[in-house]
């Protein structure tokens, strides 16, 4: 049947009268502006919103800011502070005024948490993960009971540790390109699975072999190891043959990318301390390879179990840089040798285990694309992908480890500067 004239009229001024809806509804300004300060002017913000991107925000005088401590969960404890309190660095939750735009933004009221909070709460945070944390490999999930079996630890210092969660247990998943702790999202048990990379901490056992978690973060990530076969400097690649697949792989290296080269002599201890023939374990003279830093490791000085010693728990950056005190080149940069370089002797009083393994990779020298040379090998820790992935770790310098087996090679990496903890949430 034929539509008259004015039907179709109608209709057109119905589609416009939607159409206009729908620009109106996308014009709006968002009600909340969540993220990190960049920078403060007289009377205007400028945030980082953790979803749209960099904005301006004007701050009227007269309006209500408040001061709260990070990972608080109301305002109960939350003090009145000036404008002139708010510095770049600070976390921010902005609520906007109704009649804002999205080009002309105001603030009706501003919960801040300063910048120097934040960093105090990731030390404490880093130092926990250290103490009571434990990561590695899933081996088994149970969901019904809500246990977790997963591995740490390679060659003669391997064992199982059983992860018990429960309703309270805080669970989060990586993205699946990303070791940025704040892109982890909550997920249930069940999107665990074996081979999976995980860290958990809480209450251990006297022996780290069971530890009741309050928090777990896992991800899934595959690990890659072989020889480089070309550098591509402008395309940001290389290309190398996986040891176990034996296909070639191309990986892209972005600026997220943790990469690392262990020195010689690091190297062949490594391999050493994985092998699981009966041979002597190298160990770590006080102050020397596994020198610990401030609140980082057990009385004594030796790391803490688990692994992801050197990220930045909290940090929302992929692993980070040093774990309290560290300088970043070499474990006994605050501690041992003097200024970070090896210290070349080995006593017998400190075994390097798993943990103690993944803190001293953390804090190996690192390196930039243009430091890889075409055959040199390599350990990597990357996204899923058959012939192209992405690194998110990579290690150099490995050639005496490629000759250990594939499970101790993962094991080696799993857990390596994933970043892990809390410390910037709590502004709501």
């Amino acid at each position: 049947m034929l539509r008259t004239s004015r039907q179709l009229r109608n209709s057109a001024t119905l589609a416009l009268a939607l159409f206009g809806a729908v620009s109106i509804a996308v014009a709006q300004a968002p009600a909340r502006v969540s993220g990190a300060v960049t920078a403060v002017a007289p009377g205007t913000l400028t945030v980082k919103a953790d979803n749209n991107g960099e904005l301006k925000i004007t701050v009227p005088d007269g309006i209500r800011l408040q001061r709260v401590a990070p990972g608080a969960k109301d305002l109960s404890t939350a003090t009145a502070i000036q404008f002139s309190d708010i510095a770049a660095g600070d976390r921010v939750s902005v609520r906007i005024t109704p009649d804002s735009t999205p080009s002309a933004l105001t603030a009706a009221s501003i919960i801040d948490i300063s910048a120097a909070d934040i960093a105090k709460k990731q030390q404490q945070d880093r130092i926990d993960w250290a103490r009571r944390g434990i990561g590695g490999l899933v081996r088994t999930v149970d969901p019904a009971s809500g246990v977790i079996l997963i591995t740490t630890g390679a060659g003669a210092n391997e064992k199982n540790v059983t992860v018990r969660t429960s309703p309270s247990t805080i669970l989060r998943r990586y993205a699946a390109d990303s070791i940025d702790f704040a892109k982890a999202q909550p997920a249930p048990i069940d999107t665990i699975k074996p081979g999976d990379q995980l860290r958990a901490r809480g209450t251990k056992n006297s022996d780290s072999t069971d530890l009741a978690a309050e928090e777990v973060v896992s991800g899934s990530f595959r690990n890659i190891s072989g020889s480089v076969s070309s550098i591509n400097a402008a395309a940001q690649t290389i290309t190398l043959k996986d040891l176990i697949t034996k296909q070639q792989v191309t990986v892209h290296i972005t600026d997220d990318a943790q990469m690392r080269k262990l020195p010689d002599a690091m190297a062949r201890a490594l391999a050493a301390s994985t092998k699981s023939t009966g041979a002597a374990t190298p160990t770590a003279q006080p102050g020397g390879m596994a020198a610990s830093n401030p609140g980082q490791g057990r009385p004594g000085g030796v790391m803490g179990a688990g692994g992801f010693g050197g990220g930045q728990p909290g940090s929302g950056a992929p692993g980070g840089a040093a774990a309290p005190g560290g300088s970043g080149n070499w474990p006994g940069a605050q501690g041992g040798a003097p200024g970070g370089t090896p210290n070349a002797q080995w006593g017998a009083q400190r075994p390097i285990g798993g943990g103690d393994t993944q803190s001293i990779i953390s804090r190996a020298p690192a390196i930039k694309l243009s430091d890889l040379q075409k055959g040199d090998a390599i350990i990597l820790v990357s996204t899923q992908g058959t012939t192209e992935v992405t690194a998110i770790t990579l290690l150099a310098g490995v050639e005496p480890l490629l000759q250990s087996s594939a499970s101790t090679q993962s094991m080696l990496l799993s857990g390596w500067n994933m970043s892990s903890g809390g410390g910037e949430s709590g502004a709501q």
